[in-house]
C-alpha cells in the first residue's frame, strides 16, 4: 500500500475490527457487530492492494450463514450473499494523500480567485444553488454550513464551491465539489478540492475524497488533485 498516514489506516482497521471475529485471514476478514448504522447494516471495503473486510449486523450474518463455524473466502461469501438475496447498493472509491503529497499540498502556494466562504456569503451561495440543478446539489452535498466552504470565482461570481466536515467523528474530513456546468474543465475544481483540504491539514485534519466508482468524472478528478486510490467502500442496498 501507499504511505497513507496512520490516521487513515488505523481508522479503517478499527473500523472494521469492532465485533467479534468470525474470520481473520491475510486477505479476508468477517466480523459480526450489532451496533452498525441503520443504513450500513454490512459494509464491504477493499483496499488497494487487493485485501477485503466486510461487517455485518447478527441478523445479515445468520441470513447469509455465516456461524464461525466454517472458513469464509471472499469468494465464499460474496456467493453467500447471492444465495441470501443480498444486493449490495454501489461502492464509492475512497482517496487519500500519500505523506509526500501531503507534504506537497503544504508547501504550495494556493492558485485561482479562490477564499473561505462564511454565512456572510449567503446571497452569493444561494444564487449558485439556484444556477445548479437538483441531482447536482444532491450528489455534491454542497452546504454552507459544513465545517468550512472554500468558493472559486470567475470575474467577481461564484461559480465553483466545495466543503468539507467531519467524518465519522474521526480526525477526517470528507468533501463535497460542485463546479457550475458551463464552468467545468477550467480547474475549478482542482483548485478547491487543494484549497479545502490544505485547510483542513492546517487543523490537524487528514482529508478524503469520496465518490461513487460509476462516477468517472469524480474518479478523474482526484488524481489530478493528487490523491491516491485506497479502496472501495460499499454497504447493503436499501
Amino acid at each position: 500500500m501507499p504511505n497513507f498516514s496512520p490516521i487513515i489506516t488505523d481508522f479503517w482497521s478499527t473500523y472494521f475490527g469492532r465485533g467479534t471475529v468470525l474470520q481473520d485471514g491475510d486477505d479476508f476478514q468477517l466480523t459480526v457487530y450489532p451496533d452498525l448504522d441503520e443504513d450500513a447494516q454490512l459494509m464491504v471495503l477493499h483496499t488497494a492492494d487487493g485485501k477485503t473486510k466486510v461487517s455485518l449486523v447478527p441478523e445479515l450474518a445468520e441470513r447469509a450463514g455465516f456461524d464461525g463455524a466454517q472458513p469464509i473466502s471472499a469468494e465464499s461469501f460474496w456467493n453467500s450473499l447471492d444465495a441470501a438475496g443480498m444486493t449490495m447498493h454501489g461502492a464509492d472509491s475512497l482517496f487519500y494523500f500519500t505523506a509526500e503529497a501531503r507534504a506537497t499540498l503544504l508547501a504550495e502556494l494556493p492558485t485561482g480567485d479562490i477564499r473561505q466562504l462564511t454565512a456572510d456569503d449567503g446571497a452569493i451561495f444561494k444564487a449558485f444553488e439556484s444556477a445548479a440543478t437538483a441531482q447536482d446539489l444532491d450528489d455534491a452535498q454542497v452546504e454552507l454550513d459544513h465545517w468550512a466552504v472554500f468558493g472559486s470565482f470567475d470575474n467577481g461570481r461564484l461559480v465553483a464551491v466545495s466543503s468539507i466536515y467531519q467524518w465519522e467523528d474521526a480526525a477526517i474530513m470528507d468533501l463535497g465539489v460542485l463546479t457550475l456546468p458551463i464552468f467545468r474543465g477550467r480547474g475549478h475544481a482542482r483548485g478547491l478540492v487543494r484549497a479545502a483540504f490544505r485547510y483542513a491539514c492546517t487543523q490537524g485534519y487528514e482529508p478524503q475524497y469520496r465518490c461513487q466508482v460509476t462516477n468517472t468524472a469524480s474518479s478523474a478528478l482526484a488524481p489530478v488533485a493528487g490523491l491516491t486510490l485506497f479502496g472501495t467502500l460499499d454497504v447493503i442496498a436499501s
